[in-house]
């Protein structure tokens, strides 16, 4: 796609070479937003998770002038928005900021091409660095399941219409500065500027040309697929791999067993993949962490894990857990509320009142929020997977919820599941 003019606005036409995914994103979001970033914004809030119907009310709110000034923070969009009540409501939606490692691998991907500092410049998102951006793994534009809508009104919908209608609102903000898709992520103009100056300053006039970066694996395993070659059988894969011929070079930081371990890694996955089991070839790197994590690699890579990734460690732990009971379904479901249908939510309440009678001689009140379904005073929880799998969840003592056995399509099975860890953690005082 040719270059945007410095200081234009204009939105790519198909002549340009936008992809169809931008083309949709135009016809979504004329009427919130002007330039292509913006719209692109609207395409992947109704491109997620959120619900559909939520989404159209908040529309007609945003379009109505519902919502108040826009304040970004990292992470978060913060609005007053305008109800049926006098007294405006409290609204927000979250985004996850980018880990250190992530704004490196964005930060040299800008400075590698003097055209995206040049777009940056004159207050222009170039379409090329958010894809190239994407294609390192890094995403700026939200994730499907990234978006969280919050309100302080009383509707528990999943958004509610307020926090649907900031969402929207929030395209015409990133209109008007597109370094508000940075600033969300975690670092402001000012920062980011900074830094891409320290690399150009620090970049050797003589610098070696850069090492190869590769293609992600699904994008390899794409191409092999259209024309796959003819495979002789396949042998077992071995149980240990063979030994690095050399060490590797002093300085780099890096430890033979843990090059071996990433080569048995590498070896069983690939085995995996060839023999069909695509399960984890589209892994953010957010989910891979967890899966290594959930490999029990030893206290120094969980070490490794947690510092290079930001995550604190009782949250690996809770997600390591949620992987190993449901996979990376089990992390969605450990992360991402969202509003199933509720005649589904009411019927299964009703199923596991009479299923709790039935164990408990009592009734017992279960409480409807969203995809769970708990019974407050005994800290059990089962939350409904968009695999239309029940996965149970018990209370800890600080109140934190955590995974406790594996998922079942059967929520009386679940629950029965979660009923019975719950009575050994009660006999062990765990």
């Amino acid at each position: 796609m040719s270059p945007a003019v410095p200081g234009s606005r204009r939105t790519p036409a198909r002549g340009d070479g936008v992809s169809p995914g931008r083309a949709q994103s135009k016809a979504r979001g004329r009427a919130f937003a002007a330039t292509w970033w913006g719209q692109a914004w609207v395409a992947a809030l109704e491109d997620s998770t959120l619900d559909a119907g939520r989404l159209s009310r908040g529309r007609t709110y945003a379009r109505k002038g519902m919502v108040g000034p826009v304040t970004v923070a990292p992470g978060k969009v913060n609005a007053a928005v305008q109800g049926s009540r006098p007294r405006p409501y409290r609204s927000s939606v979250h985004l996850p900021v980018l880990t250190d490692p992530q704004w490196d691998t964005l930060l040299d991907t800008i400075a590698a091409r003097a055209g995206h500092l040049a777009a940056l410049l004159d207050d222009e998102m170039p379409a090329e660095l958010v894809d190239d951006a994407r294609y390192a793994g890094v995403p700026l534009l939200p994730l499907p399941t990234e978006l969280d809508p919050d309100c302080s009104c009383p509707d528990w919908g999943y958004p509610c219409k307020h926090a649907a209608a900031l969402c929207y609102a929030i395209a015409a903000t990133i209109d008007t500065d597109p370094f508000v898709l940075f600033a969300l992520r975690g670092r402001g103009r000012e920062e980011v500027f900074a830094q891409l100056r320290a690399r150009r300053t620090a970049a050797p006039e003589t610098a070696a040309p850069p090492e190869p970066a590769g293609i992600p694996a699904a994008a390899a395993y794409a191409h092999w697929a259209a024309e796959p070659p003819e495979l002789p059988e396949l042998p077992e894969p071995a149980a240990h791999t063979t030994a690095l011929p050399i060490a590797p070079p002093p300085g780099t930081g890096l430890a033979t067993a843990d090059l071996e371990r990433l080569m048995a890694d590498a070896t069983t996955r690939a085995a995996r993949l060839l023999a069909g089991d695509t399960a984890d070839l589209h892994l953010t790197q957010h989910q891979d962490a967890v899966r290594i994590a959930a490999s029990d690699p030893g206290p120094e890579w969980l070490h490794r894990l947690t510092r290079n990734t930001g995550t604190k460690p009782t949250v690996l732990a809770r997600l390591t857990r949620a992987w190993q009971h449901g996979g990376p379904t089990g992390i969605t479901v450990a992360e991402q509320p969202y509003a199933p249908d509720p005649t589904v939510m009411k019927a299964t309440r009703t199923t596991l009142d009479a299923a709790l009678v039935e164990m408990t001689g009592s009734p017992t009140h279960l409480r409807i929020w969203r995809n769970r379904l708990t019974l407050t005073h005994d800290g059990i929880q089962l939350r409904l997977g968009p695999d239309a799998r029940w996965y149970p969840y018990l209370q800890d003592e600080d109140g934190e919820w955590w995974p406790a056995a594996p998922a079942d399509s059967d929520p009386v099975t679940a629950l029965t599941a979660a009923w019975s860890q719950h009575g050994e953690c009660r006999s062990t005082g765990s």
